[in-house]
C-alpha cells in the first residue's frame, strides 16, 4: 500500500486483535470511496472494538472541503462491521457532494423550469 495512504488513514482497536487483511481492506475502502466521490483523502480513521458479543466499527473520514464525516455499525464479522459502515460514510459523502453541486446552481441544474408571474 502506498505509504501517503497509509498516513492519512489510521487503524486500530481497542480490545481487539487487528489483522494486518483486515487494516489494509480498511484503508482500501476508505482510500476508494474518498476517490470516488472527492478524489482525494485529507484524514481518515478506523476503529475497531468489542460490544458484547459483535464487533463496533467507527469510521470517520475528511475529505476536500466537506466537514468530518463519521458512521459506526455493528457485527459478529469485523468484516461485516466495516462493509456496513463504509456504506453509511459513503451515503453521507453522496449527499453532501450532491449538497454542494446543488448550491452551485446555474444553468446546469435540472428541474421544472420557474413559472414566470
Amino acid at each position: 500500500m502506498d505509504v501517503a495512504i497509509d498516513k492519512a488513514i489510521t487503524v486500530g482497536g481497542s480490545n481487539v486483535e487487528i489483522g494486518e487483511a483486515l487494516a489494509e481492506r480498511a484503508r482500501a475502502a476508505l482510500w476508494e470511496l474518498a476517490s470516488r466521490y472527492f478524489g482525494r483523502i485529507t484524514s481518515g480513521s478506523v476503529h475497531f472494538g468489542r460490544d458484547g458479543l459483535d464487533f463496533r466499527c467507527s469510521v470517520q473520514m475528511h475529505c476536500g472541503g466537506v466537514p468530518m464525516m463519521s458512521a459506526e455499525a455493528r457485527h459478529r464479522d469485523p468484516h461485516v462491521a466495516l462493509a456496513v459502515a463504509v456504506d453509511k460514510l459513503g451515503k453521507q459523502l453522496g449527499r453532501a457532494k450532491r449538497s454542494l453541486r446543488d448550491d452551485k446552481g446555474g444553468a446546469d441544474r435540472k428541474g421544472p423550469p420557474e413559472a414566470a408571474g
